[in-house]
């Protein structure tokens, strides 16, 4: 999939395409209704299926670290929509200048003159321009004015026994999966992404604390203003060894106890001995085994990770996933 950073990258040959917008935050299978919808459209047409999205999200750059929890950074949603058979991911620096574009303006001259769209995917909620004055309505006569097609996919929902809930069915968004997570509830936030929530990111040097008592730790920089979990955790780790998938603890927050100040990811991985600085890792959260707290001292810290360690590795073994590592 090819990425294109910036309106201003966008070249002659780019002309021509079946497109869709949004944040997509989390790729989950309600997005996933809309790209697989895309993508019909594009290999009938005979043209690249192309996403449109924002660094910042809009929320973001509105509301600041008031925004809402991110579930996926642009790295995530890259390798996410990767996987949805996606031509092009447009990548759309949303500033003020961008923020003010009109309504009339953002399709003259992105969607048209830029992108030369042809068949355009929206969710049924999609507004978009200053103060987002613009709604589907619109879309609809830039159609006919423009000579393109417009369609809205309904909100996906499941049935409410599926989601875990008990009385309505849920709509599948960014929201529920963000209040799943946060109400510690896994399982329905896997079933509303499609798959297990995981968090990508590249391993840095760290205060190297951990491998003083017995437990290295690969730390990756969160790099987002509020992280959608917090806590220690039973996970499975992609991209530490080839292709293997190695088990371990991770722990998601500001470290208090060594006080930490960043949000961080720390994972021990279980009997892995190898060099991961610099490596891109996925860790696949399983399990959430406790909060995360501050201890009077860094004996007593010690003390928990074992327990942590001896907590995940038995939640692996009766799992029956990799038993041979929690063995």
């Amino acid at each position: 999939m090819e990425l294109i950073r910036g309106i201003h990258n966008i070249k002659t040959h780019h002309s021509g395409c079946v497109l869709s917008i949004g944040n997509f935050d989390g790729v989950h299978l309600g997005h996933q209704q809309v790209l697989k919808q895309l993508c019909e459209q594009a290999e009938t047409l005979g043209l690249p299926s192309v996403v449109m999205t924002f660094e910042p999200q809009p929320m973001e750059f509105f509301a600041k670290q008031a925004a809402p929890a991110r579930l996926t950074r642009l790295r995530d949603k890259f390798a996410q929509l990767s996987k949805c058979k996606i031509d092009r991911l447009l990548c759309v620096n949303f500033n003020q200048k961008f923020a003010n574009l009109s309504p009339e303006d953002f399709i003259s001259e992105l969607l048209v003159n830029k992108l030369g769209v042809k068949f355009l995917v929206v969710g049924d909620d999609f507004c978009f321009g200053k103060n987002r004055q613009g709604g589907f309505s619109d879309l609809q006569k830039a159609a006919d004015k423009y000579g393109f097609n417009v369609v809205n996919t309904q909100s996906f929902c499941m049935p409410a026994n599926i989601a875990e809930q008990v009385d309505s069915p849920v709509r599948v968004s960014s929201t529920a999966i963000r209040q799943a997570l946060a109400c510690d509830d896994l399982a329905a936030a896997a079933t509303m992404l499609g798959r297990d929530y995981s968090i990508n990111g590249r391993v840095s040097h760290g205060r190297k604390l951990g491998r003083t008592i017995g437990f290295p730790t690969a730390n990756i920089p969160l790099k987002r203003n509020v992280s959608p979990v917090s806590g220690v955790y039973v996970v499975k780790v992609v991209g530490a060894d080839d292709n293997a998938v190695i088990g371990g603890v991770a722990n998601v927050g500001n470290r208090p106890t060594v006080n930490g100040i960043r949000q961080q990811l720390e994972v021990h991985l279980f009997d892995f001995k190898q060099n991961l600085y610099g490596k891109q890792l996925e860790v696949i959260l399983l399990h959430k085994i406790r909060d995360e707290q501050k201890f009077d001292s860094f004996d007593l810290l010690k003390q928990q990770i074992e327990l942590d360690a001896q907590v995940a590795r038995v939640w692996l073994l009766e799992h029956n996933i990799f038993s041979e590592i929690a063995k």
